[in-house]
């Protein structure tokens, strides 16, 4: 007899509203200084106060969200010096996941890599916004678990959601997909031969390549935001 798979528990009303307020905040649809309130919140989700007081104080902790005062809370705007740590820290994680990778790319892994890559191109050709983000985070993602090392996948996630809220300004803008996707398949590449070297060595001009063109958009929005 086939043994039967274990079963994924559902998501929590807590991981409900957390993700749902997330998304909101790193799609834009909650915009940086946007006022909230449990009560408003709460009804719009359909849920009691309790989940989504629970999320907004885990957002909170992680910098999505913040407490202003007689404002109370509102969506953080993007901070440039938090943006640049985040590159500064990439620039060690990528590199050493990238040629971590290299060794265990396996027949399923190279697929997996295969499909990413089509649906970046295919998400760019579209020119779907909520896609090419998605897709962009998801190659990273990959990379990240394929190095093997639990830690790197899981502290980045994290920062890529934050990432999130700013990559879709900067692939909107014209021929940056291309070269953010061009990059990516080099990466994905250099990881199909298991040339560890070299795929480090793409992953670090990546993150090179991107922080110039991150940071343009957060100091941006920082400075709209004080003027």
């Amino acid at each position: 007899m086939q043994m039967i798979t274990s079963l994924t528990p559902p998501e929590t009303l807590l991981e409900q509203a957390y993700r749902a307020i997330l998304n909101a905040i790193c799609e834009g649809s909650l915009a940086a200084g946007a006022r909230l309130t449990q009560e408003g919140i709460a009804e719009r989700l359909s849920v009691s106060r309790q989940p989504v007081a629970q999320a907004l104080a885990l957002l909170k902790s992680q910098g999505f969200v913040k407490e202003t005062g007689r404002r109370g809370l509102v969506v953080s705007h993007l901070d440039p010096v938090f943006f640049k740590a985040i590159y500064e820290l990439r620039s060690a994680i990528d590199p050493m996941a990238a040629r971590l990778a290299a060794g265990r790319m396996h027949e399923k892994a190279k697929h997996e890599g295969k499909a990413i890559i089509k649906e970046g191109y295919r998400a760019l050709r579209s020119g779907e916004l909520h896609a090419l983000v998605q897709a962009d985070a998801r190659f990273h993602t990959y990379v990240y678990e394929l190095s093997g090392n639990p830690l790197v996948a899981e502290v980045m996630s994290l920062y890529w959601n934050h990432l999130r809220r700013a990559m879709g300004e900067v692939l909107q803008t014209k021929g940056e997909g291309k070269i953010v996707w061009g990059e990516h398949e080099e990466i994905f590449d250099a990881l199909v031969t298991g040339n560890a070297e070299q795929a480090g060595r793409m992953a670090e001009a990546h993150v090179r390549s991107a922080v110039g063109r991150v940071l343009s958009v957060v100091e941006a929005r920082a400075k709209a935001s004080n003027e």
